[in-house]
């Protein structure tokens, strides 16, 4: 059985899609951009934008049952991989000790112009 997650925590999906499917004890969430719960893109560097999606994907997350503990695998799309270094001290501040699997990909665009797009697959508790 598929479970559908939604919560007003996180911005609503911009088009026809999920912000988050769980299936078999996994949750795979859609790509969150740096857009606030009320939809409106957080302006600025690499470091308020990735915060904005790692709160996004936090609330995704919880609605689910879950945390940034469960994740196993992440994938991260960035504009500008000189925002590497900078997107990582966020990332491991985050995470912790945690170290999920991770892909991260240099992209010519994503959705409203924002600089980076994360996605999580998670085990849930």
């Amino acid at each position: 059985m598929i479970k559908v997650i939604d919560t007003n925590a996180a911005p609503k999906a911009i088009g026809p899609y999920s912000q988050a499917i769980v299936v078999d004890g996994w949750l795979f969430t859609s790509g969150q951009i740096p857009l606030t719960p009320s939809g409106g893109l957080v302006a600025g560097d690499i470091d308020a934008q990735a915060e904005q999606v790692f709160s996004n994907l936090a609330a995704v997350l919880a609605a689910a049952g879950a945390s940034l503990d469960d994740v196993v695998k992440t994938t991260v799309f960035v504009t500008d991989l000189n925002d590497f270094a900078r997107l990582n001290a966020i990332y491991e501040r985050h995470f912790g000790t945690h170290k999920p699997a991770r892909s991260t990909v240099q992209v010519a665009r994503l959705p409203r112009d924002a600089s980076v797009e994360i996605d999580f697959v998670c085990r849930l508790p």
